[in-house]
């Protein structure tokens, strides 16, 4: 069954009806408040339909006409064209028609000929704003689906990097694996330098240990949004905080990181989001940190006291890392870029944090030159439920 898309701004009330007076009435009498089309047939109403149904909102239909009846035409909007919002018009008082028009849900009203101008126009605007609700309901269903494939597919890369370095790190500890001779038990693994075997056992375990951060916050998000559930407030000092305990640094990583708490402050929004957005922006200042000769990343949090700004909280990450090119800075938030590319990066971090950022009324600034660091700035609406 094809659905034609339904658009918010299509405006159209196409009448249908084979008597060319009723057409010419229709048109004279109601087109000072409506956009009106009139057709002789149902095939007629198929054809424009079919070229422009774009445009068209509403179907006026009358149910007596030769060939093919405004039932029939009722039977091809429900196959092809459901976005559409039809009106029966007859001057045949068949309670049973009116009655299986409307239970098998074909029509939004049925109007009775001759035609009372003030209840038919009553009930064209009632249509037609029964229209738009349900194309606003649509779009907005088709964003939150979007929004959520999005979230899955960044989700699913952000978990995908750690469990690929734990399977290559337990690959390399299986081919280091030696059996025994004496056959007692004891496992051998021969290593390139002293304390290798144990620094890989301990970095797998802190990639496993993200891995499940992520997942758990996630499933708890999940929970917080079931019937009677009261979600617990969240705070720009615990999610940072989390994210330093929980993100899987690796070697000497972790001495690079300063945390710079001010004023606390709540967020809005889902933890897991938000999480997922500081958890990218670590990983990107890292990165571009390797090989500096002293890596410094500076993460703070305050707000403003008292509010002056409608975004007066925020949340900072200030590295002194390789920086951005200013072309490439440009477009960061607003299309996947990425310099990484050989090693997995697919340049949809930023622009999925910029899009959760700005889902809870807050926005990212970026701030970099190449060689001189670069400072990411997360600014949220401000809260007067603040901690100090």
């Amino acid at each position: 069954m094809h659905a034609a898309p339904m658009e918010p701004d299509a405006d159209t009330v196409l009448v249908v009806d084979d008597e060319a007076l009723a057409r010419k009435w229709f048109h004279r009498t109601y087109e000072n408040e409506f956009r009106i089309e009139t057709v002789a047939s149902v095939d007629e109403a198929l054809q424009l339909l079919g070229r422009s149904g774009h445009r068209v909102a509403v179907v006026v239909t009358d149910y007596r006409m030769p060939q093919r009846t405004g039932l029939e035409l009722l039977q091809e909007l429900q196959r092809q064209h459901r976005h559409l919002v039809p009106l029966l018009c007859t001057a045949y008082a068949d309670t049973d028609l009116a009655i299986s028009a409307v239970n098998e849900g074909r029509v939004f009203r049925i109007l009775q000929k001759p035609l009372e101008e003030a209840a038919t126009r009553q009930a064209l605007r009632e249509a037609l704003a029964w229209h738009g609700h349900r194309a606003r309901e649509r779009a907005l269903h088709e964003s939150r689906v979007m929004a959520m494939r999005e979230t899955l597919g960044f989700l699913a890369h952000e978990l995908n990097t750690p469990l690929g370095t734990v399977r290559g790190y337990m690959a390399a500890l299986r081919d280091r694996y030696q059996a025994q001779a004496s056959g007692e038990g004891r496992a051998v693994f021969d290593e390139h330098r002293a304390g290798e075997v144990i620094a890989a056992i301990d970095s797998a375990e802190r990639r496993t240990l993200y891995c499940q951060s992520l997942v758990a916050s996630f499933v708890q998000s999940a929970r917080d949004a079931l019937p009677g559930a009261v979600e617990p407030p969240l705070y720009a000092g615990a999610l940072v905080r989390a994210l330093l305990t929980e993100y899987p640094f690796e070697g000497e990583e972790r001495d690079w990181v300063a945390l710079d708490p001010q004023r606390d402050f709540r967020l809005p929004g889902r933890r897991d989001l938000l999480y997922l957005v500081l958890c990218t922006l670590t990983k990107n200042a890292l990165l571009a940190m390797r090989g500096v000769a002293r890596p410094r990343l500076r993460i703070e949090f305050g707000q403003a006291a008292p509010a002056e700004l409608p975004r007066n909280a925020w949340i900072r990450f200030i590295d002194n890392g390789c920086g951005i090119a200013p072309d490439i800075l440009a477009r960061l938030t607003l299309e996947p870029l990425t310099t990484r590319a050989a090693s997995g990066g697919n340049g949809m971090g930023l622009v999925f944090c910029r899009r959760v950022v700005q889902a809870v009324g807050g926005g990212i600034a970026i701030h970099s030159e190449p060689g001189q660091g670069c400072t990411v700035t997360l600014t949220f609406p401000s809260t007067e439920d603040a901690r100090t």
